[in-house]
């Protein structure tokens, strides 16, 4: 308790100077309107760190909004995604079943078409065996007759077999 000590209080005492010049400097601060000043510092900067913490809120709403918005939207895409996706499998399901048809329709034609030409190539080959055994019957019944024609005599069993060839050929 420095402050009751009769010792302060004597003029040649530094201390007690010091004392009062800092209670001057109060004293005329205050006059000058220091407190205002420094008052009003402090709500200057008090308005600005509410201003910050404003914005901030301000902003973080808007992120917040922005970060629900793009939610949605990704909610939206992979829906929209998985739409696409099925209708392209179900293209190409159909595309898939279209292909097979026309490739069993294009089979079945080919297939009809070489029958067809098998069946032409028989049926020729069999004309033309029958043409070239016609040739042959014809070529043997000129000699036998022929040679019939030089002996004179006739032979039973060549006048049969002649009279059967005719109609074996048709």
């Amino acid at each position: 308790m420095e402050f009751f000590n009769p010792h302060l209080y004597d003029l040649a005492n530094p201390e007690l100077w010091v004392a009062v010049g800092l209670i001057l400097f109060f004293v005329v601060a205050w006059w000058m309107g220091a407190h205002k000043a420094v008052a009003a510092a402090l709500d200057a900067k008090s308005a600005k760190i509410q201003s910050d913490l404003d914005e901030a809120a301000r902003l973080r709403a808007e992120a917040q909004a922005m970060l629900e918005k793009l939610r949605g939207e990704r909610v939206e895409a992979e829906a929209q995604a998985k739409a696409m996706l099925k209708a392209a499998e179900d293209e190409a399901t159909r595309l898939q079943v279209e292909a097979e048809a026309r490739l069993t329709e294009s089979l079945a034609r080919r297939e009809a078409l070489a029958e067809r030409r098998i069946a032409q190539a028989e049926a020729q080959a069999t004309a033309e065996v029958k043409a070239a055994a016609a040739e042959q019957a014809t070529a043997a019944a000129e000699r036998v007759l022929a040679g019939r024609l030089a002996s004179g005599t006739p032979d039973p069993l060549l006048d049969q077999a002649i009279s059967q060839i005719g109609p074996r050929l048709n």
